[in-house]
């Protein structure tokens, strides 16, 4: 799945479908880790973010087996891949964790981080390049300050606080009355998550004057590109009243696109 809002178009230059003998080869000015990985720096990042071990990522990428042919590629297929770094290959999830949002990398895995002998898959140290477009982090994963603000947090007149994660790059606010497309996941102070469009693999749009008052509050506050974490009490959440979650809620909200 595409994570939307991320720019993630497929590079105007196709990988090559054998890659030369110069390129396949590990590099001995590479940087090897104790694992024995061994990584190059391409293009840099355009962000110092990285992302952690259990983060969910969006990236192109492309593989080469040891005699140098192709056997994977998101910019062949078109779409961005979006996956959680513990779910695949060690090697994967060290090299992503190396990287910086923008950045490409080539990584030359050895077998025992990568396929590890797995029929129909590619034998010996493989070969990625890998473009990282995107990194938040998995909703199953509550944030470690899920049951309070932190002192840092700001705060409106009617309790609700916040913390910018990531500054956007718009220049406008929303209306309360306007139409917004969201990523957001929601926890209750616990830690339990109760809804995520990021589990879901699709943002959600709506009305800011048809959601919880926190929301409506909150999201207005914010501009396009911003993500932002908001701690909502329960009279600005569901109020103690129907199927909603009780008490104080904090959700993981960014601002994708104002639609009007």
């Amino acid at each position: 799945m595409t994570a939307a809002g991320v720019r993630a178009q497929a590079p105007a230059t196709p990988p090559p479908d054998i890659l030369p003998t110069s390129e396949l080869a590990v590099p001995t000015d590479g940087d090897k880790s104790s694992t024995g990985l061994v990584s190059k720096l391409v293009r840099r990042g355009n962000s110092s973010e990285k992302p952690g071990p259990t983060d969910i990522v969006t990236v192109h990428y492309t593989g080469w087996s040891s005699d140098g042919r192709l056997f994977d590629s998101s910019v062949v297929r078109g779409p961005a891949s979006t996956f959680p770094l513990d779910k695949v290959m060690a090697g994967w999830r060290e090299c992503v964790q190396l990287m910086t949002i923008g950045e490409t990398r080539r990584c030359w895995v050895p077998e025992n981080l990568a396929y590890k002998g797995q029929a129909g898959r590619p034998k010996g140290t493989v070969l990625f390049e890998i473009e990282l477009l995107d990194t938040r982090g998995n909703p199953l994963v509550p944030p470690p300050d899920v049951k309070a603000p932190p002192a840092d947090a700001k705060r409106t007149p009617d309790g609700l606080a916040y913390k910018v994660l990531r500054p956007g790059k718009g220049v406008r606010n929303p209306s309360r009355f306007g139409r917004v497309t969201v990523h957001y996941t929601g926890w209750t102070v616990d830690g339990r998550m109760f809804d995520s469009s990021v589990a879901k693999g699709q943002p959600a749009t709506f009305r800011l004057d048809d959601v919880i008052k926190g929301w409506t509050e909150g999201v207005p506050l914010m501009v396009e590109g911003e993500r932002t974490r908001f701690w909502v009490p329960e009279n600005l959440a569901y109020g103690g009243k129907g199927d909603g979650p009780r008490g104080m809620l904090v959700f993981d909200i960014e601002l994708i696109r104002i639609e009007n």
